[in-house]
């Protein structure tokens, strides 16, 4: 398995540009959170559901994540349980007051936050690290990540 400095070291290769970084700032998370609301939205068995209003395939799939990311830093893994407990309670107060079903509201935040990011790329020139090998859709919010943990001076 590749090392998190490297899979950070390649995947900042084509984020150079600044505003490119930017949109990345903005985009990423905002992708994060539209992908575990489509997730999130696709009906549980009602037996899961009785277990715990937070079981389902959003919180799934985060969980498999996390098992990745513990492969990589249990530190970054860490704060990105804290980042994920966050974006799921945003989840449940979207989807309690939402004029729009979560589904749709989060599909049209997926769909505006890539074309963000593909002018993101078309900016710094270079092409979505993630084309080049799908880990780095995993790889993204850690490299952000990693950013916030140094400026804290934490290690990772």
């Amino acid at each position: 398995m590749t090392t998190l400095p490297a899979l950070l070291s390649e995947y900042g290769e084509s984020h150079q540009n600044p505003t490119n970084k930017l949109v990345h700032w903005v985009c990423v998370p905002l992708i994060m959170f539209s992908i575990l609301g489509l997730l999130w939205s696709i009906p549980v068995p009602d037996a899961l559901r009785q277990i715990s209003p937070w079981l389902n395939w959003g919180t799934l799939v985060m969980g498999l994540a996390i098992v990745y990311y513990l492969r990589l830093s249990v530190r970054l893994s860490i704060g990105m349980l804290f980042v994920w407990l966050l974006m799921a309670g945003a989840l449940r107060l979207v989807d309690a007051g939402a004029v729009l079903p979560l589904w749709a509201m989060c599909l049209i935040v997926f769909v505006l936050a890539w074309v963000g990011q593909f002018w993101g790329h078309k900016v710094e020139g270079k092409k979505p690290s993630f084309l080049k090998d799908l880990q780095f859709l995993l790889i993204g919010p850690l490299w952000l990540l990693h950013f916030v943990y140094r400026r804290l001076g934490w290690q990772y």
